[in-house]
């Protein structure tokens, strides 16, 4: 990749607030995983991202704040998803249910089932997600 080359933008939620709290998070040190659908990617035709993959985090207002780099990708049934996982993703959940929980409001939203395509979309525990792991490599702006 040539230094000229544009980063894939790395998106977290929707703009808005909750991003804003999403980048903070990664920003701080906090956020090191997160967790999307497997339907998501493939409503966007899009490739899982491999490990060692470097795309640029995206705040609310379109800015690229950091560089980010892929570090593991696990593909898994929502009901594998692990306590470590839930902290990593630095949002202050305590346990794997009120994890969920939050996702689940997430991924219930119209916001989301408007992207997917499917207005009753919901999930259970063998929806299939994909959980990444991540690192900050440079702070950008």
């Amino acid at each position: 990749m040539s230094a000229t080359e544009p980063l894939k933008p790395y998106l977290l939620a929707f703009p808005g607030p909750l991003r804003d709290r999403l980048v903070a998070a990664v920003l701080s040190g906090e956020k090191v995983s997160t967790t999307g659908l497997l339907a998501e990617y493939e409503a966007e035709r899009e490739e899982l991202p491999p490990v060692g993959e470097r795309s640029a985090l995206i705040d609310s207002e379109g800015r690229e704040v950091a560089v980010l780099e892929v570090t593991e990708v696990r593909l898994m049934p929502l009901g594998d998803v692990d306590l470590q996982h839930a902290l990593d993703e630095g949002e202050g959940y305590t346990s794997v249910a009120q994890w969920r929980a939050g996702h689940e409001e997430f991924w219930h939203s119209d916001e989301m089932r408007e992207a997917l395509g499917d207005p009753g979309f919901t999930v259970d525990d063998t929806t299939m997600v994909v959980a990444e792991r991540f690192r900050v490599v440079e702070r950008l702006g």
